[in-house]
């Protein structure tokens, strides 16, 4: 009965994983049962859930919307000065 009760049930911290998981790849049907059963008690990780599902748009609409004009070798040149500097 252990067994079983550990295979349904998740802690938080493996639930959040999953979370995050879900949002890049496709779960496995034994990881979507736990993750529904683990939010369907726990409030703390449905918010999340919803937080991680918010910021994960907000995150994509800003990188399709702005594209990166840092120029990377002038940057890695200021730190490398800095850096020796403060040696």
């Amino acid at each position: 009965m252990k067994k079983l009760l550990h295979i349904l049930f998740l802690s938080c911290l493996k639930a959040t994983e999953l979370v995050e998981k879900k949002l890049h790849f496709k779960l496995s049907v034994q990881e979507k049962i736990q993750l529904h059963l683990h939010k369907m008690m726990c409030e703390a990780c449905t918010k999340y859930e919803k937080q991680s599902i918010f910021l994960e748009k907000g995150i994509a609409s800003i990188s399709q919307h702005e594209p990166v004009t840092t120029d990377i070798e002038n940057l890695k040149n200021k730190i490398t000065a800095s850096l020796n500097q403060n040696q």
